[in-house]
């Protein structure tokens, strides 16, 4: 990563490269077990349509690219971590994965029919949440659409080891009344907004919000 790079990527780089195999272990099955999760994906990707352009962006071990994919698109996914990348490319040989940053997105302006942030926000300040918004809007055709996911809530939750790593990370929570209203001060029209109560046979806490959004025609 360049030194340029913010206090909070490097440290989101560092903790998933140290956390990659385990985490790919514990959550390797995550999807199957979330069929609310599973239908507002199946709902995006017909939004998208068969054979659209879509980045999922943070991919992680590439579990969700690789269910978008199997929806009928057209999907690549992009990550900090080159330990979670070598995952996903172990485990889907026949999809593109590439390292890079959400802040600043190596695609033309209007390159894709969609853009998938599953989780991948939730270490980013809420500062620097406008400019990440403006980013998905610009790479974005007109119509096209955006999927978020997020754990909601006020309180950010700070780990100071994961697995058995000394590594340590923020998560943050979001109310998603105010993600709406950054998606839409980015550009963006909101088309469905939920909220999944948490499922602690899961593990889970916080609940999940999930929000759509579309660009302009």
């Amino acid at each position: 990563m360049p030194p340029t790079d913010a206090h909070h990527t490097v440290a989101t780089r560092i903790f998933y490269d140290a956390v990659a195999e385990d985490y790919a272990v514990e959550f390797r099955d995550v999807l199957g077990r979330l069929p609310l999760d599973r239908a507002l994906m199946a709902g995006f990707a017909e939004l998208v349509g068969t054979g659209g352009r879509v980045a999922d962006l943070g991919c992680g071990p590439g579990r969700v690219t690789a269910h978008l994919a199997s929806l009928g698109l057209s999907v690549f996914g992009l990550d900090l971590s080159e330990s979670m990348l070598a995952i996903a490319r172990r485990e889907n040989p026949g999809l593109r994965f590439e390292q890079g940053a959400m802040q600043r997105l190596d695609l033309r302006d209007g390159s894709l029919d969609g853009v998938v942030s599953s989780y991948s926000t939730i270490h980013t300040p809420e500062e620097e949440l406008p400019a990440v918004y403006a980013e998905f809007r610009r790479v974005l055709t007109p119509g096209g659409h955006l999927l978020l996911a997020f754990r909601a809530g006020d309180e950010p939750r700070r780990y100071e080891s994961a697995f058995g790593h000394q590594v340590a990370l923020a998560f943050r929570r979001m109310r998603p009344e105010r993600v709406a209203a950054l998606l839409e001060a980015a550009g963006c029209t909101l088309v469905q907004r939920s909220v999944r109560a948490a499922g602690t046979d899961h593990g889970e806490t916080p609940p999940h919000a999930f929000l759509i959004a579309r660009t302009p025609r």
